[in-house]
C-alpha cells in the first residue's frame, strides 16, 4: 500500500491509472479535503475537485460519502498500524530500545504531516457520534495500547523503577497525543523535532537510567548509570 502512495499523484491523468490507484488518488484527495474543511463539510464533490476527478467517478468508486470516509479512515489506520509495528520489528528485543523505536515512529514524515494530523483530528471529533470509528480503529487502538502498557511493564521491571507501568504508558502516549494536537493548532506550532524532543524529555523523566534528552541512551552511558544507580 505505501509503494502505491509513493507512485501516485494528484496530478496523475485518471485514464492511465487502475483501479486501486484512483482509488488511492481519492482517498489522499480525501484526507487533504478533511485537512482544509473539516469532517462535517467534507463533501465528494469538494473531494472530486480536490483529486481533478468527475464526482460521477467518486461516486463510482465509493457510492456515498460514509463510505468514503470509512476506506480513509480504514487506510489512515493501516498506515498508522504499519508504521508502529515495522518500527517496533526493527529493533532488538529490549523493552528500552522498544520504546524508543514507538515514540519515534509517531514522528516519521509518512505520519507526521499537517494533512495527515488534522484528518485524524477530524476523526476522533466524530468518534463519539461516528460508530465506524471505533469499528474500523477501535481494534488497532487497543492493539497500540496494550504494546505500549506491556513494553513499560518489561522496562520498569528490567530497569528497577519504582512507577506503576500503565500509568507511565497512559502519560506517554497522551503527550503523543497532545503534541499531535499542539502541531496542528497552535499559531505558530513548534517543528516536529521540537515535539519529539518532548516526548523524549517525557520518557527520559520516566526511565532516566534508559532514556536521555536525545532519546535512548548508548550502551556505554546505560550501564554506567546502571552502576551509580545500584551503587547509592
Amino acid at each position: 500500500m505505501k509503494q502505491v502512495i509513493a507512485e501516485t499523484s494528484l496530478e496523475t491523468s485518471p485514464r492511465t491509472m487502475s483501479k486501486e490507484a484512483r482509488r488511492q488518488q481519492l482517498i489522499e484527495a480525501t484526507i487533504q479535503v478533511l485537512s482544509e474543511r473539516g469532517f462535517a463539510r467534507t463533501t465528494m464533490t469538494a473531494v472530486a475537485q480536490k483529486a481533478g476527478l468527475s464526482h460521477g467517478l467518486v461516486n463510482f468508486h465509493f457510492e456515498t460519502k460514509d463510505k468514503l470516509l470509512a476506506e480513509t479512515l480504514a487506510y489512515l489506520a493501516e498506515e498508522y498500524r504499519l508504521n508502529w509495528t515495522q518500527a517496533l520489528n526493527a529493533v532488538r528485543d529490549d523493552p528500552a530500545a522498544q520504546l524508543n523505536a514507538l515514540i519515534e515512529a509517531d514522528f516519521k514524515p509518512t505520519v507526521c504531516t499537517p494533512e495527515r494530523l488534522a484528518a485524524w483530528c477530524s476523526f476522533w471529533g466524530e468518534a463519539q457520534s461516528r460508530p465506524f470509528y471505533q469499528s474500523q480503529n477501535g481494534a488497532n487502538d487497543r492493539f497500540y495500547n496494550e504494546t505500549m502498557a506491556q513494553i513499560c511493564t518489561n522496562l520498569v521491571k528490567a530497569g528497577g523503577y519504582s512507577e506503576v507501568p500503565p500509568q507511565v504508558a497512559r502519560i506517554i502516549r497522551g503527550l503523543i497525543e497532545g503534541v499531535w494536537l499542539d502541531l496542528m493548532t497552535m499559531p505558530s506550532p513548534f517543528e516536529v523535532q521540537e515535539a519529539l524532543a518532548t516526548v523524549r524529555a517525557c520518557a527520559a523523566l520516566c526511565f532516566p537510567r534508559h532514556f536521555g534528552p536525545n532519546g535512548l541512551l548508548p550502551p556505554p552511558l546505560l550501564v554506567a548509570r546502571n552502576v551509580t544507580f545500584e551503587g547509592k
